[in-house]
């Protein structure tokens, strides 16, 4: 078992969850450096009508709320979907130290599938990455919600 994967099994979970107000299912977690979990999101851009509220931005804000700073030196971000260049920018902004994903998002995604925002050698913050783990079971719950929405 990779060590990610207890955190990604609690990202499926709240993303399982998400459809219920009709947002795409992402979830997303954040650790600190023990490990603890400090926070979490789910997209909530229908629930809320921001259209911010990414599950990777609705993550953050709560770890910086919970640690009581923007700068979450230490922490892990772990997502069911490859970030978004918007979240992308907050996760190197917010100063997480790494970023665990799930599925790949090839019309969208900002770590590696267009774009590799992260890792762009000229920002002021660098994120490692760990891409992939349990990409399947991340990439059938988009699959089921969109084929129910269409």
């Amino acid at each position: 078992m990779n060590r990610w994967q207890p955190a990604m099994a609690q990202a499926l979970e709240l993303a399982a969850a998400a459809p219920v107000h009709g947002d795409v299912p992402v979830g997303a977690v954040v650790l600190d450096a023990s490990g603890a979990l400090i926070a979490s999101g789910v997209n909530e851009r229908e629930l809320t009508g921001d259209p911010t509220a990414h599950a990777e931005v609705v993550a953050l804000r709560r770890a910086a709320d919970a640690v009581g700073s923007w700068r979450l030196d230490g922490c892990t971000l772990v997502v069911t979907l490859e970030p978004c260049t918007m979240c992308a920018g907050a996760i190197v902004a917010s100063r997480v130290e790494r970023l665990v994903f799930g599925a790949f998002d090839e019309k969208a995604g900002a770590v590696s599938s267009l774009w590799d925002v992260i890792r762009d050698p000229r920002l002021n913050h660098r994120v490692e990455v760990v891409a992939g783990i349990d990409a399947e079971a991340s990439s059938r719950l988009l699959r089921d919600f969109f084929d129910a929405h269409r």
